[in-house]
């Protein structure tokens, strides 16, 4: 028995999927082109309304009118279906592109066999170009045709608003941190300045933050920072944040204004003069054989008692 060798067949070969790159330039000359066509489309509607409402009175333009029609319709056809791929939908498109131009010159024949002005068919024909007219702005049944057969053109590149650096506080200090300390190279880089507080005439305490969520404040230099701002190094201190992480340092420059109360004044004025050792914890003030009220200070090992009389 004869035996026939069949040729093996080749595997068929996956698909390729190959994105291709993005051009601007051509992105842009696409959407020219696409707001010229519909430009022209719109110019075409207005000349084929036009037309149909002079074949109402004459029938002298209905034949050029006729030609622009075709031509216009048949060029644009041409153009639709060239280099598209067969199928149905390309069918559909095609019969959408039709449209316009053969009901207009079905419209225009129309108006052709009943010239000059009548009662009736003056009146159905100027409905119909009405509707035509109507129909094609609204619709556009060409414009979707091309679209059936086209890839819809990428969106245009959003402007981004988010601000590219971290968001930085209108206080001057703020403002001239990021100016001068936050700067690549700088004391600090990439650090941004918060939460600014004055602490006294020439003192303030501040939270100094890393820009980026989740980074730790970099190491700053006390030395550096002093020369930079020009202000002693042991009135500058940087310290951590109680409660918080590495992501936020508590920044202090200069000596807070001390309170001004007695107890400060003893212990600043009186007792390194008078009474070494001695600290102030309370004051009565009273009359002598009447109501004394005792006023604490602060909690020690001595107190001295005052008497207004």
């Amino acid at each position: 028995m004869a035996t026939t060798s069949r040729a093996a067949k080749a595997p068929a070969l996956p698909p390729l999927d190959i994105e291709l790159p993005r051009w601007p330039a051509l992105d842009r000359a696409r959407r020219r082109l696409q707001a010229v066509r519909s430009a022209t489309g719109r110019v075409a509607t207005l000349a084929g309304a036009c037309a149909g409402a002079c074949g109402l009175l004459t029938g002298g333009l209905t034949g050029v009118s006729l030609l622009a029609d075709a031509a216009l319709t048949l060029g644009g056809l041409a153009t639709l279906r060239l280099w598209k791929p067969e199928g149905q939908q390309r069918a559909v498109a095609t019969a959408l592109y039709l449209t316009p131009g053969v009901s207009l010159a079905a419209l225009l024949i129309g108006e052709q066999l009943t010239p000059g002005i009548h009662p009736v068919a003056t009146t159905i024909e100027a409905a119909a170009l009405t509707a035509w007219t109507v129909g094609v702005w609204v619709a556009r049944p060409a414009e979707i045709g091309r679209r059936l057969l086209t890839p819809p053109l990428p969106a245009p590149a959003a402007v981004d608003l988010v601000p590219a650096g971290p968001l930085v506080s209108d206080h001057p200090a703020a403002q001239w941190w990021a100016a001068k300390a936050a700067v690549q190279g700088g004391v600090a880089p990439n650090t941004v300045l918060d939460a600014i507080e004055p602490t006294g005439p020439r003192s303030m305490r501040a939270i100094i933050r890393a820009a980026a969520p989740g980074e730790p404040v970099p190491d700053i230099s006390i030395r550096r920072l002093s020369a930079l701002m020009d202000i002693p190094e042991d009135e500058i201190a940087i310290d951590p944040v109680p409660g918080r992480g590495a992501g936020v340092r508590l920044l202090k420059v200069g000596n807070p204004e001390e309170t001004d109360d007695l107890g400060t004044r003893w212990a600043k004025h009186v007792a390194p003069k008078g009474m070494p050792g001695t600290v102030l914890t309370e004051i009565q003030i009273g009359t002598p054989g009447g109501e004394v009220r005792t006023i604490p200070v602060t909690s020690t090992t001595q107190s001295i008692t005052k008497e207004d009389a």
